[in-house]
């Protein structure tokens, strides 16, 4: 029996995310909450759900040539064994009979903080100027180590909240790699959003702390959802969306901090 609250949910977020490119973490997890799952269930849900949706994404820029994999392949260096080391936390900590529930909410105050502010003060990324080709991207040391230890830091913050894989995977890469016009920021920032969430929702299976019947709804959704978001990017006033969602989700990131 379909569920049209959870489904209808699914849809409001797919919409934004098809029109603003926030990661639907930082949309779905707190509603998820709110409609009374527990935080363990509600993050582990929604890790699988982001893998799925945006395992498409990955599909579509690879054939378009618009991933860098050795810059994905250093976020992943950091984030995977991040990601492998919280889910052990967690496990530990389940084991232990202690109660991780105000860690993961604590974390995905701190996240939604972390991609409200991006989404208020990014300035818009100009695409003038020639194509870097994977090749021709130059990686010195010192930024290559950065871009491991920004991994790392994403790894623990998306498999203990389920929020930071897009919104602030981007803002990274814009900040390390500035050559990098934004198609190729996106094509990157979601190759690696796909594979971290894809391991940490599969760490969170493990656990059972994945509601499957629930992923079945949100899917039904956000799929039409996404699709007829990115139609309306063309048309809806994206800066003032962008900056209206940034406030909601610096609000929502401050309630589940205090």
């Amino acid at each position: 029996m379909m569920d049209l609250t959870l489904t209808t949910a699914g849809f409001l977020v797919g919409l934004l995310v098809g029109f603003t490119g926030v990661g639907g973490g930082a949309l779905m997890t707190p509603f998820l909450i709110y409609y009374g799952l527990a935080p363990a269930v509600a993050v582990g849900t929604d890790l699988v759900y982001a893998a799925i949706t945006k395992t498409g994404g990955l599909v579509l820029h690879h054939h378009r040539g618009t991933v860098h994999w050795r810059i994905v392949g250093l976020l992943a260096l950091g984030s995977l064994p991040a990601a492998a080391l919280s889910i052990t936390l967690l496990r530990h900590l389940a084991e232990s009979g202690v109660n991780y529930e105000s860690l993961i909410t604590s974390t995905l105050g701190i996240s939604l903080v972390l991609t409200s502010l991006f989404l208020l003060f990014r300035s818009t990324k100009s695409d003038i100027g020639p194509v870097v080709a994977s090749h021709q991207v130059k990686i010195p040391c010192r930024v290559g180590i950065c871009t491991v230890v920004g991994g790392a830091l994403l790894g623990v913050l998306v498999t203990l909240s389920s929020v930071g894989a897009g919104a602030l995977g981007a803002a990274m890469l814009m900040l390390l790699y500035p050559r990098l016009r934004t198609v190729n920021v996106v094509g990157i920032d979601i190759a690696h959003a796909a594979l971290l969430t894809a391991a940490s929702g599969f760490g969170h299976v493990q656990l059972g702390t994945v509601d499957f019947t629930l992923l079945w709804h949100l899917l039904l959704g956000s799929i039409p959802g996404i699709a007829l978001g990115t139609r309306l990017g063309i048309k809806l006033p994206e800066l003032f969306v962008r900056r209206a969602l940034g406030a909601l989700l610096l609000s929502v990131g401050v309630s589940f901090s205090i």
